[in-house]
């Protein structure tokens, strides 16, 4: 045992960053989404890793109209799957925060005014 040698895949440690996840986290979201709304800003998301595990809080801004806890679903099962994908962390937590509704009413009323 003494004179083997250990394989260079088996040697070491990766350390992913956790704005590298809050990255993956926050394109997740976009990608269940289905985009930005109209005049709102990107999701955005914070990230706390720890041995291999990343709770996540997601921030987003919604049209108004629409189904929000669909949408909060469809934000937390994704987030799940790419930063499992992409990262090989579990995510036992996702909290969705709306922070804004865009409503398309609102839009069309100011699009007559100018």
């Amino acid at each position: 045992m003494a004179g083997e040698r250990v394989a260079a895949a088996e040697r070491g440690a990766t350390t992913i960053a956790d704005r590298v996840v809050a990255k993956i986290a926050a394109q997740a979201a976009r990608e269940a989404l289905g985009g930005v709304p109209e005049g709102g800003a990107a999701p955005h998301a914070g990230v706390l890793v720890n041995h291999g595990t990343a709770r996540v809080r997601i921030g987003v801004e919604l049209d108004y109209p629409s189904d929000i806890g669909a949408q909060c679903g469809a934000v937390r099962r994704r987030v799940v799957q790419r930063v499992h994908a992409l990262a090989g962390m579990e995510v036992p937590e996702v909290v969705v925060k709306v922070e804004q509704l865009h409503s398309v009413h609102t839009r069309a009323a100011q699009g007559r005014i100018q």
